[in-house]
């Protein structure tokens, strides 16, 4: 395409000639032009109308500013009804936890009601008006509170239930020998060396030589030793002055001073001391008296029900 300008005497003229590219170009630039000046314009006016109040744009101002703030409330409503629920459900499963923690504090000797832990409550959070915020934000910060009460009452439960736990480890439940049966009980008996009368003061269990004495709860070796009527004996202190003793034993694994826990080998069976043949002596002494050994067995397992696969000789042994 060519361009020919000339002045109004036609004295001088110019060509100008334009190629299809650069009458693309310029078709293109003009018309960014124009779309920036109309954008311009149309910025300038709506907003003087606006600020103004003309009629038109004013009303049309107002509309577009109503659908925002309607959209922006419906998604808000939308969203603290989405909450409201799941505090709802959060509330429902703390009242159960509560019901659960006052049965478990029940268990663990503990008062709920000295940790003012308030009571159950049930029904529905959202009722027939919606929440609005700062009625969300209160039952937030009940929540709160309500869940660390909660968690110092299960705190106080697991030591106070860890404590218990401690201390029926330390109450000899434990069967001191796993492979073998019930000899002479505690308690009167014809002695098998004098013929006589006596107090036999432990329970016996008749067992192979070298089969595992198993310590009855955990405590603290505070004898080991040989003794002229129990052979090698050992004895664990339990604490609150309650002591076992494991007479007769062929071999010790343990010393004076150690820790041992419930369940561990401490020695085998033998027949040193004064007996008649391979056997546990064992004892339970409280403040130094002797006890009943069954008593506290029965606790932790039933006796007849730790007779030996492979049956012994059933003649006394002391």
């Amino acid at each position: 395409m060519h361009f020919i300008i000339t002045d109004a005497w036609l004295a001088k003229s110019r060509a100008v000639h334009l190629s299809g590219t650069k009458l693309v170009l310029a078709f293109l630039g003009l018309s960014f032009g124009l779309m920036v000046a109309a954008a311009s314009l149309y910025h300038w006016v709506f907003l003087k109308g606006a600020r103004e109040g003309w009629p038109v744009v004013g009303t049309l101002v107002k509309l577009i500013v109503k659908d925002e703030f309607e959209q922006r409330d419906r998604f808000m409503r939308e969203n603290l009804d989405a909450m409201a629920r799941r505090l709802g459900e959060m509330q429902a499963k703390l009242v159960q936890l509560e019901a659960l923690g006052e049965r478990v504090s029940g268990l663990a000797g503990v008062n709920s009601a000295e940790l003012k832990v308030s009571t159950g409550r049930g029904g529905a959070l959202v009722s027939g008006r919606p929440l609005s915020m700062e009625e969300l934000q209160a039952t937030l910060s009940d929540l709160d509170q309500l869940t660390s009460q909660h968690t110092d009452l299960l705190t106080v439960m697991e030591s106070r239930l860890f404590d218990q736990k401690i201390r029926n480890m330390m109450v000899p439940t434990q069967q001191p020998v796993q492979v073998g049966h019930v000899g002479s009980s505690f308690g009167w008996r014809i002695d098998p060396f004098t013929g006589r009368s006596a107090l036999h003061t432990g329970l016996d269990f008749q067992a192979e030589p070298g089969t595992p004495i198993l310590a009855a709860a955990g405590g603290v070796v505070v004898a080991q030793e040989v003794h002229p009527a129990y052979g090698n004996m050992v004895e664990i202190d339990h604490g609150n002055d309650l002591i076992t003793r494991y007479a007769h034993a062929s071999r010790v694994w343990v010393k004076v001073g150690d820790l041992v826990k419930r369940g561990q080998k401490i020695a085998d069976v033998g027949t040193t001391g004064r007996s008649t043949g391979p056997h546990l002596h064992f004892e339970v002494m409280v403040r130094g008296v002797p006890q009943d050994p069954q008593r506290f067995l029965a606790a932790g397992r039933d006796l007849p029900a730790v007779a030996a696969t492979r049956p012994l000789k059933t003649s006394t042994r002391r």
